[in-house]
Parts: C-alpha cells; structure tokens; sequence
C-alpha cells in the first residue's frame, strides 16, 4: 500500500524534489479536490504545447522547463486557487492578469469557479518555452 503525500498548509502536497515526469505525476495525483484536474489539464497544456519539455519537482512544486534554457512555469497550490508561474511572464503578450514582487514574474491565479481558457494558457506558455528561463539548465 503507498502512502499518500502529506498536505502542507494551504493544501499544497509536499513531494521530493526530483527530476522527471513521475514525480510531477505524483504531485498531480496529490493534489486535492477540485486542484486535481486543474494540475492533469495544466500538465496536458504544457506536455502538448512545448515537445520534449522538462518536468521537475521543486520546493513542492512542479516545473517546466527546455533543456539548456532553463525553467519557464511552476505552479503551486493555495487554499482556495492554483497559482500558475511564468518565471519571464513580463515579455508574455497578453500580460498575465497577476503581477509580482519580482520585475519579470507575472501570474495566473485559477479557482474553482474560473472557466481556464486553455487556448490563451498554451499561447504563453508557447512564448514563455522560448524565452531563456529561470535557473539556466
């Protein structure tokens, strides 16, 4: 029997940093109610839009990222919404609606009741995989 990943505050899973696409798996399946889905079409998003992409759990949450470029998008679970990552959301068009503390980050913040525009979310994160990323290689 596996035991199930421990929730930190907020409803966030707490998930060993590892590279790869099992531990982001394991991150998604996790995740509680509602944020379940959310992280399963946000992975669908991004795994169709940017071949190849590099996937990694860190500070538990998942990254993706182009190797040799660095990581472009993280997400993380709050208590009440998923907040999406760009790490260089500032040269994103349209802006991200969710500014930051930090010049070139800009964010997505989902909730239950948002309608997630999928066609717009695999837009930025198309110009996002082409910009040089967060964290080099």
């Amino acid at each position: 029997m596996t035991k199930k990943p421990r929730l930190l505050s907020g409803g966030n899973p707490r998930i060993a940093k590892a590279e790869g696409n099992a531990p982001v798996q394991a991150y998604i399946a996790a995740m509680p109610d509602w944020k379940r889905e959310v992280g399963r079409r946000l992975d669908a998003i991004v795994t169709r839009t940017v071949p190849g992409v590099r996937k990694a759990v860190k500070w538990n949450s998942p990254f993706y990222g182009v190797e040799g470029r660095g990581w472009f998008l993280s997400f993380h679970c709050f208590s009440r919404y998923v907040k999406v990552g760009f790490f260089r959301g500032a040269s994103l068009k349209p802006l991200p609606p969710g500014a930051s503390k930090q010049k070139d980050v800009r964010y997505l913040d989902i909730h239950v009741e948002d309608e997630l525009d999928e066609a717009q979310l695999a837009k930025w994160v198309k110009q996002a995989s082409r910009l040089p990323g967060w964290g080099g290689s």
